[in-house]
């Protein structure tokens, strides 16, 4: 019998940004949930749970360099393995 990979733990901060310091491939690899204020979130582009913030694209507003605006909202954050 083969055994599963072993789940990574859900770190800290996360971002879904490949460019950015807090990206890591292998928990991508499953799908992630995440919980703001007891309410599911799908916009979620990165968050902290030590410090209780999401950030989320601000509509369809970008910078100059063509990357979404994002607003920060702060509450309870959980994230979780779907």
């Amino acid at each position: 019998m083969s055994e599963a990979a072993p789940t990574p733990a859900l770190p800290d901060r996360l971002a879904i940004d490949p460019s950015s310091p807090y990206f890591n491939a292998d928990v991508f690899k499953r799908d992630i949930g995440i919980r703001f204020n007891d309410k599911e979130r799908v916009d979620v582009e990165e968050y902290c749970v030590s410090e209780g913030w999401i950030k989320v694209a601000a509509g369809k507003k970008v910078d100059r360099k063509g990357k979404p605006l994002m607003l920060t909202l702060k509450g309870k954050v959980e994230a979780f393995y779907k």
